[in-house]
């Protein structure tokens, strides 16, 4: 039992203009009073009536004008200040979602939307966390649910805010169920959640990025080393495996096709590996079809074991109990939401992390590097089908 658990605790992680004019003074010699110089006035018969004194009002002007040497003064240069980012965060309300909104919205420089299918669970936590109320608005979305992905992207879309970067985070895992759940449009619900809503969600919101005048627009899907079967990890029964898709092609439903990607039978963790391959995946597709025509930079990260977050609470007690104290201790692997936000923030902000069709990885140092992908997870044929495929399941093609 207690090696069974540390096997399963080595392929678990949490994706978790200013105007100036001059004056000078204008000799007496020079000066005409009332069209006449005061050299000449001296000069003047004064028995002669007044009124045959000839009054040029332009003269006045005209010689005050050419009396006034030009001055030419540069206009200060204006710093043009750089407007607040706006960035979508799925999953908000816990775990990584929520340590990165904070962790980007206690900079000031973002306002976040944080996307939540719990409201008020998600307004808890922005209060208990102490984001800023100024920087961030929560927004529902339901990532089960094409329809609630639609509806997110239109009410988006209505508050007028321009989008500069969209981050697919939020994540199902149910490793211990038996039986397949499905979402509201028939998938399983591992895939249909973690993938197929993501991907909907991302395509529709590409529009709204490739229109964003901000610096560097960028669209970043969480991934997972447990669907990266190059690593220890990742090598842990059940191994992510799509197969030849048989399943996704048939709609996931459990009734005319299996609800597993590779077409076998039901297994909660693989679904969830499976379904981070395809993120994965669907981020290096993106990449290759827009990347050099809209200048988005697209990317992919593992931000460490977060061996607390919530993401593990539909695993046994005991597992929930062993798996913090096994990652700190033995595998050393460990890493605290607060550290992993401030890590998925970087990918988000910092101008170092923008090469597109990236995945990103920290080392203990937590330095940040390119890390490389299991040859499934960059199957180039692979990911173009897993790309056509979902476009019929979402309604897209």
């Amino acid at each position: 039992m207690a090696t069974s658990l540390l096997s399963s605790a080595l392929s678990i992680h949490k994706e978790g203009s200013l105007y100036w004019q001059g004056k000078s003074n204008v000799s007496l010699k020079d000066t005409s009073f009332l069209g006449v110089s005061l050299s000449d006035h001296r000069k003047s018969d004064f028995s002669k009536p007044i009124l045959k004194t000839k009054i040029s009002v332009g003269a006045i002007k005209s010689q005050a004008v050419a009396t006034t040497p030009a001055i030419n003064r540069a206009a200060p240069v204006v710093k043009k200040t750089l407007r607040k980012g706006c960035v979508v965060v799925t999953g908000a309300s816990s775990g990584l979602g929520l340590a990165s909104a904070k962790a980007l919205a206690d900079t000031g420089k973002w306002h976040v939307i944080m996307a939540c299918r719990d409201f008020l669970k998600a307004e808890r936590a922005a209060k208990s966390a102490g984001i800023p109320k100024e920087n961030y608005t929560i927004m529902h979305l339901d990532l089960s649910s094409l329809d609630s992905v639609r509806q997110f992207v239109d009410n988006f879309r209505r508050s007028g805010r321009a989008l500069d970067v969209l981050v697919c985070n939020a994540a199902v895992y149910l490793p211990t169920a038996r039986e397949p759940t499905f979402t509201a449009d028939g998938f399983e619900l591992s895939v249909g959640t973690n993938h197929l809503g993501h991907f909907l969600l991302s395509r529709l919101l590409l529009e709204d990025l490739k229109q964003s005048d901000y610096p560097s627009k960028r669209l970043i899907i969480v991934g997972s080393i447990t669907g990266n079967t190059n690593t220890l990890a990742g090598t842990v029964p059940p191994k992510a495996n799509l197969g030849d898709m048989r399943g996704l092609q048939g709609g996931l439903n459990g009734l005319n096709s299996s609800p597993m990607i590779d077409g076998g039978n039901f297994d909660g963790a693989k679904a969830y590996k499976d379904s981070k391959v395809c993120n994965m995946l669907t981020m290096q597709e993106f990449h290759r079809r827009y990347h050099e025509d809209t200048e988005i930079t697209f990317a992919s990260l593992y931000p460490g074991c977060i061996a607390t977050t919530g993401l593990f609470r539909e695993h046994i007690p005991l597992f929930r109990l062993l798996f913090p104290p096994f990652q700190k201790y033995v595998t050393k692997g460990f890493v605290s939401e607060e550290e992993s936000g401030k890590r998925l923030a970087q990918v988000v902000s910092d101008p170092s992390l923008t090469k597109s069709g990236v995945y990103w990885s920290w080392n203990k140092d937590a330095a940040s590097f390119e890390n490389q992908l299991s040859q499934e997870a960059s199957d180039v044929e692979k990911a173009r089908k897993v790309w056509e495929v979902s476009e019929k399941l979402v309604g897209l093609a």
